[in-house]
């Protein structure tokens, strides 16, 4: 009986030309989605913050129209590229668009941190610069799926318009659901409740959660009695 030869997981195994260094980082840059996936996974487990499980929700949405355009168009990738499946639209560049702008979104009309005791949010510049810095990244990833040979730069250009024009509609579904109250009752929901699942990031700023209970502890520890003498 012959043994059954090896298969490889496509999902990290990215061609490039070791002798160009460009070449080298677009590699990288090509595990960027597979990087934002373990963001979100950390996020929703450590600040079970239903904005951003929202969010996640429409990344795997936009990943499912992908998968649905690539099989109605059928277009191959480039001549060039040697691993398999449709090339129109680009996944990747579909996916980090979808990610920056929903970002962008966030960030300028729908997060408007308050300042507190322990922390001053960042201002809406800030929140402008960084916004760019998402998109200009986005645009890095989007580049480099042409650089590469796996997408003409037709397939980047859809996947990019794709990608921006779900994460406007999406970000219009999550305002109609905040504003129906549709959130608010999900929130209530036993599940929810059991999952801790809570609506703060849209005034307040991850970084500073839970910080000024542990400053008023930790002052509170400092003024105990003998506290000084031991």
């Amino acid at each position: 009986m012959e043994d059954t030869p090896l298969a490889s997981l496509s999902l990290t195994h990215v061609h490039y030309n070791p002798g160009d260094p460009i070449s080298y980082l677009c590699a990288w840059l090509a595990l960027v989605p597979q990087g934002l996936c373990v963001v979100y996974a950390t996020l929703i487990w450590s600040n079970r913050e239903i904005e951003i499980l929202l969010m996640f929700a429409g990344q795997m949405a936009c990943e499912a129209l992908n998968w649905c355009l690539k099989r109605y168009i059928k277009e191959e990738r480039p001549l060039e590229m040697h691993g398999k499946g449709y090339g129109m639209p680009s996944s990747h560049a579909q996916f980090v668009t979808f990610f920056s702008v929903t970002l962008t979104l966030f960030l300028l009309f729908r997060h408007q941190p308050h300042p507190t005791e322990t922390h001053t949010p960042y201002s809406f510049f800030q929140r402008l610069v960084l916004s760019v810095l998402a998109l200009v990244s986005a645009a890095a990833v989007a580049i480099s799926r042409i650089y590469l040979s796996y997408h003409t730069p037709k397939q980047v250009m859809v996947g990019c318009a794709a990608g921006a024009v779900f994460a406007l509609f999406w970000f219009s579904v999550t305002a109609y659901l905040r504003r129906s109250g549709w959130v608010e009752w999900a929130l209530d929901t036993y599940i929810a409740r059991l999952l801790r699942v809570r609506d703060l990031v849209i005034q307040e700023d991850l970084v500073d959660s839970g910080w000024a209970r542990w400053e008023e502890r930790r002052v509170n520890r400092q003024h105990l009695p003998g506290k000084k003498n031991a």
